[in-house]
């Protein structure tokens, strides 16, 4: 039986649903093939959304119309912001998601979603065909299900996430398995390398579940969450948000108990014995690979979070391993208040497949198949939020490449999804790649507060910002830069002024705009509140963005400098087959480097690893730009 459709997204996780949204969104038919539509949108590691740079990705998410942060506010079981005590650019919301209802709400709204169309398949093989007069080149035709059906299809977003080809290790036992027991995906890592994608084996995993019922909590130290929650979306009802009853973590510490446990039985884990070959990730390591590569710690701090509101399953963070279930029943007993407690799940590792992401254009497309698109895991990254970020572009890509229309290429100064995948396909990753702050440059141009004004327009130009959501968005923007200006021209006086100067240990002076105030560090909004006593009623959005804009303006102006130098490489387009080995002058490793990942911009080019200053000097020789 042969089927038809635009677009086939495979897998429904985090990725696959934002890019089968955002294509759908567009106009484009698309199919979700997912291996159990009761798994979509399952959070097999930690439940929840965000976390330092994480919360930006769902701010940028939804700025340019994707659905994570509507879903994440829509679930929320607790709220904090990271980073309060730092600098604006950093601070970072995390909000823990009721599990089963996260799944619930995404899993409707691909059903009511027009275009769309969602359907329990797995996919072994995605079909292919040489494009005439372009040598090496194929293009996407179909894809086909383990039962025999056949999709006709133009494009194909591949969002596997750690289904494919994937293996479970706990112990000495191991056995083909996707996360949470369900069924891998085996099939289809063949088809693609046979359509010659490069395939790497990466690994990640996940702590034991534990019942609440079972856990001495007088024992662990609460951690409650904030008082006020600014919403993941713009769509969200703040006041409705805030009105919900937030239930706490609990934060627990390893002891030296622990850790001899551990290390007495290293060898037994099936990271340490040799038999994972998949690399993992740096910055989530298991509890072993903590113990092991940080000796001299006397105790590793573990997060101890609900999963939902229906059930007594409670996560650890920070307490995944491969070992056997001894040795966990065993180690677990070490913490406090955990001496009766009772497992529900174990932890395990587990390896899959993914790309090589240096194979992709910054469009998530692969360089030798055209029409075939890669997302999340797939693509080498961790985490739900990275997964979501690069769904978003690749279906929105998908979608505009089989309208004929210009593709999306997000720059780095865009927002963290543009340096997430910059990142990703101009210098690849040896391990599952986690956004982090650090990551990016220009940090203090791509707050959180401000993703809309960086990312809602380009959502709006694509199809994804409804009229009433645009509208929003403008009185935001109005509102903002008036209220920039009233504080830049409101000049204050008197015993106010000097009463307030005096409170913080400032010497007096005779006045101050409201803005120069702000600039000082010992000053917030609502600390010169006495000294404003005609500030109008404001959404707390548009005070925030307004305020941050005030407070860094000197660093701002000179990150936008930076970029403004930066702009000539990424606006200069390289020539798709230009030739490097015949431009003199650059060295073998530039040569190699500039030839494997084909950069489209000198500016892409310049952050390729070996393609030194002196190379792109070459090549601005070369192009006549010198």
């Amino acid at each position: 039986m042969t089927n038809k459709t635009e677009l086939a997204v495979i897998g429904a996780g985090h990725a696959g649903i934002e890019a089968a949204l955002a294509a759908a969104r567009m106009g484009i038919d698309t199919v979700l093939f997912t291996i159990s539509l009761d798994a979509v949108a399952n959070m097999p590691c930690n439940p929840s959304i965000g976390g330092t740079a994480k919360g930006h990705l769902v701010f940028e998410i939804d700025a340019l119309g994707g659905e994570m942060g509507r879903a994440a506010d829509a679930v929320t079981l607790q709220s904090r912001t990271l980073n309060l005590g730092k600098g604006a650019a950093v601070h970072s919301k995390r909000i823990q998601a009721d599990r089963r209802r996260y799944q619930e709400y995404m899993k409707k709204t691909l059903e009511t979603t027009p275009n769309l169309h969602p359907l329990q398949g797995e996919i072994t093989e995605i079909l292919t065909e040489e494009i005439p007069g372009e040598p090496g080149m194929r293009r996407v035709t179909g894809v086909v299900t383990a039962i025999g059906e056949v999709w006709e299809c133009k494009a194909a977003v591949i969002c596997t996430g750690t289904f494919l080809d994937s293996r479970i290790f706990v112990g000495s036992r191991s056995y083909a398995s996707g996360p949470d027991g369900l069924l891998p995906a085996s099939s289809l890592s063949r088809s693609l390398a046979d359509a010659g994608l490069t395939l790497r084996r990466f690994k990640t995993g996940t702590p034991q579940r534990i019942l609440r019922s079972s856990v001495d909590f007088s024992e662990l130290e609460e951690q409650r969450g904030e008082e006020s929650i600014t919403p993941f979306s713009a769509c969200t009802d703040r006041k409705k948000l805030n009105s919900i009853s937030q239930i706490s973590c609990h934060i627990v510490y390893t002891n030296s108990e622990t850790h001899r446990i551990i290390k007495d039985n290293i060898t037994r884990s099936a990271m340490y014995s040799g038999m994972i070959r998949g690399v993992g990730p740096r910055y989530c390591p298991s509890i072993e690979d903590k113990i092991v590569r940080f000796a001299d710690k006397e105790r590793h701090q573990l997060f101890l979070e609900p999963l939902g509101t229906n059930t007594e399953e409670m996560y650890l963070q920070g307490f995944s391993t491969s070992l056997p279930p001894d040795v966990q029943d065993a180690m677990l007993r070490t913490l406090p208040g955990m001496k009766n407690a009772v497992i529900s799940r174990y932890a395990y590792a587990i390896e899959y497949d993914c790309v090589d992401p240096t194979e992709l254009y910054p469009t998530l497309m692969h360089k030798k198949v055209r029409g075939l698109y890669g997302a999340g895991q797939f693509n080498g990254t961790s985490g739900y939020e990275e997964a979501a970020g690069q769904g978003i572009v690749a279906g929105m890509n998908a979608a505009l490449m089989l309208r004929g229309r210009e593709p999306l290429i997000l720059k780095r100064k865009d927002g963290y999804i543009g340096t997430l995948i910059d990142d990703l396909v101009t210098k690849g990753t040896n391990e599952p790649y986690r956004m982090m702050t650090a990551r990016s440059e220009y940090r203090l141009i791509l707050r959180q507060d401000n993703a809309d004004v960086r990312l809602t327009p380009i959502g709006r130009r694509a199809g994804l910002i409804d009229d009433e959501r645009w509208a929003a968005f403008e009185e935001k923007m109005s509102k903002t830069a008036a209220e920039k200006t009233r504080l830049n021209e409101t000049r204050v006086s008197g015993p106010a002024l000097s009463s307030l100067l005096a409170s913080a240990g400032l010497p007096d002076k005779p006045s101050s705009t409201l803005s120069e105030l702000l600039k000082m560090p010992q000053f917030d909004y609502g600390d010169i509140a006495p000294v404003d006593p005609d500030r109008p009623e404001l959404p707390p959005e548009a005070v925030e963005t307004a305020v941050y804009d005030i407070k860094y303006e000197g660093y701002i102006k000179r990150q936008l400098a930076e970029v403004k130098r930066q702009e000539r490489l990424e606006d200069f387009r390289l020539p798709e087959d230009l030739d490097y080995s015949s431009i003199g002058g650059l060295r073998i490793e530039a040569v190699q480097k500039l030839t494997a990942i084909r950069p489209m911009t000198l500016g892409q080019a310049s952050r390729i690893s070996g393609v030194s200053p002196a190379d792109i000097s070459v090549l601005l020789i070369r192009l006549g730009l010198k």
